[in-house]
């Protein structure tokens, strides 16, 4: 099994999958654009994971941010994820 099926597999793969799926069918996202996404997950390193409470918690080492004029190497970067549908409630 290649690397990144490893990781498409896992929680957070298939989640991600199945969001960039939704976001192509309902046309808030070029097909393109998702499966650059998907191999940019592929080189990721994920240190850290945790999902309770129904929150996510991610932490990257080494993560690459870019857009169209730059990009910026972090050491360290933190991401706290939660269903937006639970906020309203």
């Amino acid at each position: 099994m290649a690397t990144f099926e490893l990781y498409r597999r896992s929680t957070i793969g298939m989640c991600l999958t199945e969001t960039l799926d939704e976001m192509v069918q309902s046309g808030a996202l070029n097909p393109n654009l998702a499966i650059q996404v998907l191999v940019q997950f592929d080189k990721g390193h994920l240190h850290t994971y945790r999902f309770c409470d129904n929150v996510w918690t991610f932490i990257l080492q080494d993560a690459l941010f870019k857009n169209e004029e730059c990009q910026e190497n972090i050491g360290r970067v933190k991401i706290v994820a939660c269903d937006s549908k639970l906020l309203t409630q």
